[in-house]
């Protein structure tokens, strides 16, 4: 069952009780001619999925939420988004648990992590159209986590703190909407980056990066102009577009 829920800092808003996957909905409903921006959640997703087609644990009392947008920014600069979502998470997790703050931290190129381990996640994904649509899939763990990561992962309960899924999606749509206009498509992607990395888990760290062919460490020396992520080793800086992090906390 689904219903037109109250909107969200004045975005239509669709709940379902139940859904495979927020991400999934939306993609099918903009294929169908949504424009949104729109948002979908689920109380439960059965068929969630993660970066790289993992599945994402899905039970009760979380938050699984995916907002879609109609031409967003230039296709070039769209991955952008994720940095853009995970302000918005860190943002609103802060302000509905000002007591956990300080312990909240991102990590590139998806993630966001409490106390080193991984509270929350984004999964971006688009439809090339035309118009090009784009939907801003997140999972916190309000309530629950799995146990059977192979990396830490934690939940809000567990952290001592009390909030539910729909206080933080109230939150979440807010700053969502502030850090977009601060994006403002790309063109403020300056800021954003910046106020990322004053966030950042590991900076000045090293990590392990993990990519399709190979596996290497360095030093995590920041983010580029476009959003690589930036690994200084023995042989220089390395420029990385997609990949995995490990070694200072989750993965």
């Amino acid at each position: 069952m689904n219903r037109e829920a109250t909107d969200l800092a004045g975005v239509r808003h669709i709940a379902f009780d139940s859904l495979g996957s927020t991400n999934a909905e939306a993609l099918a409903r903009a294929r169908a001619g949504e424009r949104g921006p729109l948002w979908i959640t689920a109380a439960v997703q059965e068929t969630g999925r993660g970066r790289r087609g993992r599945e994402w644990a899905s039970p009760a009392g979380n938050l699984y939420a995916s907002l879609l947008l109609t031409d967003p920014a230039p296709q070039a600069v769209a991955s952008q988004l994720s940095f853009v979502a995970a302000l918005a998470l860190h943002d609103a997790v802060a302000e509905g648990a000002s007591q956990l703050g300080p312990l909240l931290k991102v990590k590139w190129p998806n993630d966001l992590l409490l106390g080193g381990a991984k509270i929350a996640g984004i999964l971006i994904e688009a439809e090339s159209g035309p118009p090009f649509a784009t939907v801003i899939g997140m999972g916190v763990n309000c309530a629950s986590h799995p146990a059977d990561t192979a990396y830490p992962a934690t939940d809000l309960a567990t952290a001592g703190a009390n909030v539910t899924s729909e206080a933080l999606l109230r939150g979440l749509a807010r700053a969502i909407q502030t850090r977009l206009a601060q994006w403002d498509r790309g063109q403020g992607f300056a800021a954003i980056r910046s106020a990322w990395l004053r966030r950042a888990a590991g900076l000045g760290q090293d990590i392990r990066v993990r990519l399709p062919e190979r596996e290497f460490s360095g030093i995590f020396d920041g983010l580029d102009e476009t959003g690589r992520l930036l690994v200084r080793g023995e042989d220089g800086v390395t420029a990385v577009t997609a990949g995995e992090v490990f070694g200072f906390g989750a993965a």
